[in-house]
C-alpha cells in the first residue's frame, strides 16, 4: 500500500536569482519500504528531508502521506500529523541534555496522542528493544555517540509513527558504530518499520533495498 506520494513537486527559494531545489519530483513510498536518498551537498537532499517531515511546503506539486494531501492543512493539523505520523533521527542526537534517557523516549508521547496509561511501558519497551533498558536513568551525555543515537532512535518510533526519516544518523560515528546503528535500523525494518535515510555514505545507502539520487534538484532512482 502506498504510505507517501510526491507528484509534480517543485520547492523554489526566491532570488535573484531563483533558486529551484526540487525540480518536478514524482516519487511513491510504499508501506515498509527503505528508501535511501544520497547526493551531493546543495542537491535537494535537505529540501526533500524537510518537506517529507512537514516541516516546509513544495512551492508547487502535492504530497500526500496515508492519502491526506498535506497541502491544505493549516500549520497546527501539519504539526499533528508530524507528532502522530513521522519519527525524526538526526546526525546530532538532539536529545534534551537534562534529561534522561527514560524522558527523552517519554517526551514524543505527549504530543502524539499515546494514552498517559500506555506511555511508562511503552517507553520500557522501546529502550529494551533498542538495547539500552540498562540505561533509563542516565542522562544523555554520560553516554557513547552510538548509546545517544540508539536513544535517538527509540524517541523516533516509540509513538510508532507511519514512517522514521533519518537525516545522515551515522554522520557522527565512527565505522564500527555506524555499523550498529544500521543494524539496529535493518531489525525495525523487519519488525514493518518505513524508513528513509538521507546519508552521502554509500555503505549506508546500499544497505536500503532502494537507492534515489538527487542531483541539481532532480530525483533519479537507481535500478
Amino acid at each position: 500500500m502506498t504510505l507517501i506520494e510526491l507528484r509534480d513537486l517543485t520547492r523554489s527559494f526566491p532570488g535573484p536569482p531563483e533558486v529551484q531545489a526540487l525540480k518536478a519530483v514524482n516519487l511513491t513510498i510504499g508501506r515498509g519500504d527503505y528508501l535511501s536518498i544520497v547526493g551531493p551537498s546543495g542537491s535537494g537532499k535537505s529540501t526533500m528531508l524537510n518537506i517529507l517531515g512537514l516541516l516546509d511546503r513544495p512551492t508547487v506539486g502535492e504530497y500526500r502521506i496515508d492519502g491526506v494531501l498535506t497541502g491544505g492543512l493549516d500549520e497546527d493539523a501539519r504539526a499533528g500529523v508530524r507528532a502522530q505520523r513521522i519519527g525524526f533521527v538526526f546526525q546530532s542526537f538532539h536529545l534534551m541534555p537534562r534529561r534522561t534517557v527514560f524522558e527523552n523516549v517519554l517526551m514524543p508521547m505527549a504530543y502524539s496522542g499515546v494514552p498517559r496509561a500506555e506511555r511508562i511501558d511503552r517507553a520500557r519497551q522501546t529502550l529494551e528493544r533498542v538495547g539500552l533498558g540498562h540505561r533509563l536513568d542516565f542522562l544523555p551525555t554520560t553516554l557513547s555517540g552510538g548509546e545517544r543515537q540508539r536513544v535517538a532512535v527509540a524517541r523516533a518510533v516509540v509513538s510508532r509513527p507511519s514512517i522514521v526519516l533519518a537525516d545522515e544518523p551515522t554522520g557522527n560515528l565512527d565505522q564500527a558504530t555506524s555499523g550498529e546503528v544500521m543494524s539496529l535500523f535493518d531489525d525495525l525494518r523487519n519488525d514493518g518499520l518505513t524508513l528513509v535515510v538521507i546519508t552521502h555514505d554509500p555503505e549506508v545507502a546500499t544497505r536500503a533495498d532502494r537507492v534515489v539520487r538527487i542531483t541539481d534538484g532532480r530525483l533519479e532512482e537507481r535500478r
